[in-house]
């Protein structure tokens, strides 16, 4: 299990590895593979030349472009700390001793190599959105797109959601996401697939939560199933996509409820379908 002071190797692939291509598999140290958008990053917790330089010479269509040496910490930009956002505690799993008496709701989390410690404002604004949103009404379904490490379907189904489709288009995040449903127990209540937000915005939700690219926001907001949801909070934005997602929620029966953009660059936008369709 990672810890924030783990050093990783990381190497850095032209090209597309399957992420559950065994041959890194071989070895013990192998933590994933992250692959997007043509490249792929192959992460050790030892150093891994040979076997990697045997990856490449035996895979067509690959290129090796460099390694990089960085604790867990410096991979996630700071160090993984357990911290508060509204009802919700954030504990990093290395440092969870179960308490006699849970003054909040926890969650615990190993983000592996995965982004998404809860930490960038995006995270934290969605996580006190939901919470309201969660507080006014009961809400019993929630689709979580782009769901990275799983904190926010975490988040929501310890507040109370009894079922939430939890999807990313990256299997490692796949993977991080359901051993994190496991480390909670939670695994009855959060359903982990891999598959692209446009093919899952129709799964039947209460609430949408989406902190994903704009160039996926901008294709959901113009889909039937968006609007068969009740609520959504939407994140990820810079202040000029913001007001293009805002402009094309214009003349949809939805009421804008809440934007946030604390640091005056990343927005979150919260707001709730009037009359849903379906």
């Amino acid at each position: 299990m990672l810890q924030s002071d783990d050093l990783l190797y990381i190497y850095y692939i032209r090209g597309m590895l399957d992420s559950g291509d065994p041959r890194p598999g071989r070895s013990e140290y192998f933590q994933g593979t992250w692959a997007e958008d043509g490249c792929s990053f192959l992460f050790f917790t030892s150093c891994e030349d040979a076997l990697v330089e045997w990856i490449v010479e035996n895979t067509e269509g690959i290129r090796f472009m460099d390694r990089f040496e960085m604790t867990m910490a410096e991979w996630h930009g700071d160090a993984v700390e357990p911290f508060v956002v509204g009802d919700i505690r954030v504990i990093p799993s290395w440092e969870y001793a179960k308490p006699e008496k849970i003054a909040r709701k926890q969650v615990v989390l190993n983000p592996g190599v995965v982004f998404g410690t809860g930490r960038h404002p995006t995270t934290e604004d969605t996580l006190e959105l939901m919470q309201s949103i969660l507080r006014s009404e009961p809400v019993r379904t929630c689709l979580d797109i782009g769901t990275g490490t799983g904190l926010l379907s975490l988040a929501a189904a310890v507040m109370g959601v009894d079922s939430v489709v939890a999807c990313d288009f990256n299997m490692l995040a796949v993977k991080t996401a359901l051993a994190n449903a496991k480390r909670n127990e939670l695994e009855q209540n959060i359903l982990t697939v891999c598959g692209k937000g446009e093919e899952l915005i129709s799964t039947r939700a209460d609430i949408l939560v989406a902190n994903i690219h704009y160039d996926v926001m901008k294709i959901l907001v113009e889909t039937k199933g968006f609007y068969e949801k009740k609520w959504f909070v939407l994140s990820g934005l810079f202040n000029s996509q913001s007001e293009n997602i805002l402009s094309r929620l214009y003349d949809r029966p939805v009421t804008i409820l809440e934007r946030r953009c604390p640091d005056g660059v990343w927005n979150t936008i919260c707001g709730r379908v009037e009359k849903p369709v379906g």
